[in-house]
């Protein structure tokens, strides 16, 4: 070895600062290392406030980051999350991923997370170490059609939907566009300056299957996230559409691929409980992989 590559694997920039920020950097919904889509968790962001935590997430550019907080509402924590651009009550991997944290933390196989959408509730699959799988209640969503139907598929560049364009909200929106095969999906090259504009912060995910198992891809540009590796938040609505227009059955838990497009293959599961006259619950669950830790200096 060199002499500059001992020097510099010794290097060390920060000296004796104190305090640094620890954090986690996780692959949530991925089956192996390097897939799924990334989180960063930050122990504790107490002493933060909202302004530098959105400054940290613009900072690390990943589709989001968490920040654990003190309970108020006798749940085991409280979370904030924050896109590059903006805070979300709620998302899927997020939660996930700092459960599968929190349960590490606590040696238990049941968390309840405080978002500020709600409390929600995450049962982990029995074990320890840097991989494990969990699934999680999701807030209710309510739906209702979309106006802007047609200038979204415009801008999509397709021009039909199978199913009604509706847009669910679960803390987040999200706008469902059914189309027509699994390759439909793939060669998408939406306008994504038009979909900012006609979406706002909502995420757009257009769909494709069937017999339990579908392709999804979502962009959510106004939120400053392209197109997302893998979305929990809107699993649990995309399995309600699904049961209610018939391409799935109320109950019968679906697989749904995402991300491959942008090189992170993600595989998230969902289902929806009830009827569409009387949800009961929604359930996403997915695989959650620990690839690294870090420390930030905000001083």
């Amino acid at each position: 070895m060199s002499d500059a590559l001992e020097r510099l694997i010794g290097f060390d920039p920060f000296g004796e600062m104190s305090s640094p920020r620890r954090y986690l950097l996780l692959d949530v919904f991925a089956e192996a290392p390097l897939e799924g889509n990334q989180l960063a968790v930050f122990a504790d962001g107490r002493g933060l406030d909202a302004r530098t935590m959105q400054s940290v997430a613009r900072e690390l550019k990943l589709s989001e980051t968490v920040f654990f907080l003190p309970p108020e509402a006798g749940g085991d924590a409280r979370v904030r999350i924050f896109t590059p651009s903006a805070e979300l009550p709620f998302a899927g991997h997020p939660v996930l991923g700092s459960a599968v944290v929190l349960a590490g933390a606590l040696g238990r196989d049941t968390v309840v997370l405080e978002t500020a959408s709600g409390p929600v509730s995450i049962k982990l699959e029995p074990g320890a170490g840097r991989v494990r799988s969990g699934e999680m209640a999701q807030p209710l969503p309510s739906w209702e059609r979309f106006g802007a139907a047609d200038e979204l598929l415009g801008a999509l560049g397709v021009e039909r939907s199978r199913l009604p364009v509706e847009e669910y909200r679960n803390g987040p929106r999200h706008i469902m566009v059914a189309l027509d095969s699994e390759q439909q999906v793939a060669s998408l090259d939406p306008d994504l300056r038009a979909v900012s504009w006609i979406a706002g912060e909502a995420g757009v995910s257009c769909f494709a299957g069937g017999a339990g198992r579908f392709k999804s891809r979502m962009f959510a540009p106004g939120l400053g996230v392209n197109e997302d590796p893998a979305t929990g938040s809107a699993a649990g609505p995309l399995a309600v559409h699904c049961a209610r227009h018939g391409e799935s059955s109320f109950g019968e838990r679906i697989e749904i691929r995402q991300g491959g497009e942008i090189g992170r293959p993600s595989l998230l599961q969902a289902r929806a409980v009830g009827s569409s006259e009387a949800l009961e619950s929604v359930l996403v669950g997915g695989t959650t992989v620990m690839l690294a830790r870090g420390e930030m200096f905000l001083d």
